[in-house]
């Protein structure tokens, strides 16, 4: 059945575009640099390296706290990403995921989240860098994707993100949202007091969403294979959406 001829009208230019996106086959791409999980103390240290380097960029004060690993780089429930050059393994550009399987994330020792997210499972991207010398723009991209694929792999049912101005706008642009958005910027403890905007998107239906927007990087995202993103196998067993969570020692720092 035609659905148009159903409705008596034609459907939307938009509405077609947005079918066709979500029909579109996979292609396979390569990238000039690769993304994998950190699995050596050699290689957190190549992560480490660009972290303060980035944040000194910045936030040179907060900065010297970065120098070396911290508590949250090992716990159970997170994983650091390395993006490194596959020319010469040159270090690029770096996140930690964090996800409440095992304990809250560390925004929440600055905030209370609305019951709908608190109780679903979470992950949390922090220590964002990347290098000055080589295509950052496109390195953040992959890692944000690297982490939305992430999510998909770890049954995780919303993104969330601490941004400052005006980084908060690169999120805004990858159609992030405000949690509260009546809170605005708010001191995060586990960045340095910092305020930050705290943001979310929903997993499930971000491929919808993008494709309604027609969203530029629709499909680099969602249509797009890179094999040079390596996030290895899921885990065999993962925490029950109901378990409860200990909180983390007061000691820790991030």
């Amino acid at each position: 059945m035609n659905l148009n001829e159903h409705r008596g009208q034609q459907a939307p230019s938009g509405w077609s575009r947005t079918q066709d996106m979500l029909a579109a086959p996979t292609v396979t791409e390569r990238l000039p640099f690769s993304v994998r999980v950190v699995r050596s103390e050699a290689d957190l240290y190549k992560a480490v390296q660009i972290r303060h380097s980035a944040y000194a960029r910045h936030v040179p004060a907060f900065a010297e706290s970065l120098r070396l690993p911290e508590t949250y780089d090992t716990m159970d429930g997170a994983v650091v990403l390395l993006a490194e050059s596959k020319l010469d393994g040159t270090p690029l550009g770096t996140m930690r995921i964090q996800t409440n399987a095992f304990a809250p994330l560390p925004l929440e020792s600055s905030l209370t989240l609305p019951p709908n997210m608190r109780h679903s499972p979470l992950a949390e991207a922090t220590r964002l860098g990347v290098t000055e010398q080589f295509q950052g723009r496109a390195i953040k991209t992959v890692l944000f994707k690297a982490f939305f694929l992430y999510c998909q792999q770890q049954g995780i049912d919303w993104m969330v993100i601490t941004a400052r101005s005006p980084i908060d706008r690169q999120y805004e642009r990858l159609l992030f949202k405000d949690v509260d958005p009546a809170r605005g910027y708010v001191p995060l403890a586990h960045v340095g007091n910092l305020p930050h905007r705290i943001m979310c998107l929903e997993v499930s239906g971000a491929e919808q969403h993008w494709a309604d927007l027609q969203h530029p990087l629709f499909d680099f995202v969602f249509r797009t294979h890179h094999l040079d993103i390596d996030l290895g196998p899921a885990p065999a067993h993962r925490r029950h959406r109901g378990a409860a969570m200990p909180h983390p020692s007061p000691r820790m720092q991030m």
